[in-house]
């Protein structure tokens, strides 16, 4: 296939809606709980196939379990192949997510059959070869991720959403072409450093940098040239898998031919959407939907676009930055 190809995590999303996120040792009563599909891979190569643009399949693992079959057949649902699919002994990832009434989440990941997933199998890599744009992030091992880097061909744009947050290998820096990160995830990477300096410090690890700030939209940089992206208010309703939207959609939009900026305002725009909406992969909005917000964004102006890293920082921040 030539498109998008995401590799990485698949996980059964158990959520309970709570008034708050409980503290330490803290009992609360949950207004309901529910069931659906989700994991960052997943969830981006659902965003990535629903954005329309160019095909998208997805390589990663699941159990030989129920879950596992009902994973496979979202991703499936939503256009996204699944030849590359592995199978493992383990039982399908799990997350338990807590999702509060103001739309902020707690999430812990089981990893199950991504976390025992250490090497791409021959077919894994031939369908990494074969794609215009590859897309990971860091909810399977890291062997896996480096390895689909490798996988790629020459000139073939490696995006990497480090998330969750953890230290990467020299190896795989090397590797990234662009790193899309939020503002926490941002500094976890540079050493606790202030927003503008942690831009600046990955900036200068990475061809480019994508930094998502929740509602204030985000912070694209290439070589020197710092471009902020404004954001589109909305209410949140579950801010799970807002990231993913974005980074899917900013992936599918690459693989359609345009730049960084452009690409990372549609993903916001995707983002926006699904904010509003519960679930990960069901919030996942359609290419229509986005087309109508991509274009509803341009009623207004960006307001400090294309400025040089030497000509000082603007520091934004949020709060509730999507997973």
């Amino acid at each position: 296939m030539s498109g998008v190809v995401v590799v990485g995590s698949a996980n059964l999303d158990v959520v309970v809606r709570v008034p708050r996120i409980p503290g330490p040792g803290e009992t609360l009563l949950a207004g309901g709980i529910a069931r659906g599909a989700g994991g960052k891979g997943a969830n981006q190569a659902v965003a990535s196939a629903r954005a329309g643009g160019a095909p998208t399949a997805f390589v990663g693992a699941v159990g030989r379990d129920d879950d596992g079959a009902a994973l496979r057949a979202s991703l499936t649902a939503a256009g996204v192949g699944v030849e590359a699919l592995g199978e493992s002994g383990e039982p399908s990832g799990t997350a338990l997510i807590s999702v509060s009434d103001d739309g902020e989440n707690a999430i812990v990941v089981v990893g199950g059959a991504n976390a025992s997933w250490d090497r791409l199998s021959d077919a894994q890599r031939a369908t990494v070869a074969a794609a215009d744009v590859v897309l990971a992030q860091l909810e399977v091992p890291l062997d896996v991720v480096l390895g689909a880097a490798h996988a790629r061909r020459p000139g073939v744009p490696f995006v990497l959403n480090a998330a969750p947050s953890r230290d990467l290998p020299p190896a795989l820096w090397a590797q990234v072409d662009v790193l899309v990160v939020n503002e926490h995830e941002a500094r976890d990477l540079a050493g606790g450093a202030s927003l503008d300096d942690a831009v600046a410090a990955l900036a200068a690890r990475v061809p480019a940098v994508v930094v998502t700030l929740g509602a204030q939209g985000c912070v694209v940089v290439e070589g020197q040239r710092r471009t902020d992206v404004l954001g589109t208010p909305v209410r949140p309703v579950d801010t799970t898998g807002a990231g993913d939207t974005f980074c899917g959609v900013l992936a599918a939009r690459l693989a359609a031919g345009d730049g960084l900026v452009e690409a990372a305002r549609w993903g916001g725009a995707a983002a926006a959407l699904a904010v509003q909406r519960p679930g990960a992969q069901s919030a996942v909005p359609t290419a229509d939907e986005t087309r109508r917000a991509r274009a509803a964004q341009d009623d207004g102006a960006d307001g400090a676009d294309g400025a040089d890293l030497a000509d000082g920082a603007r520091s934004a921040r949020t709060e509730g930055t999507p997973r």
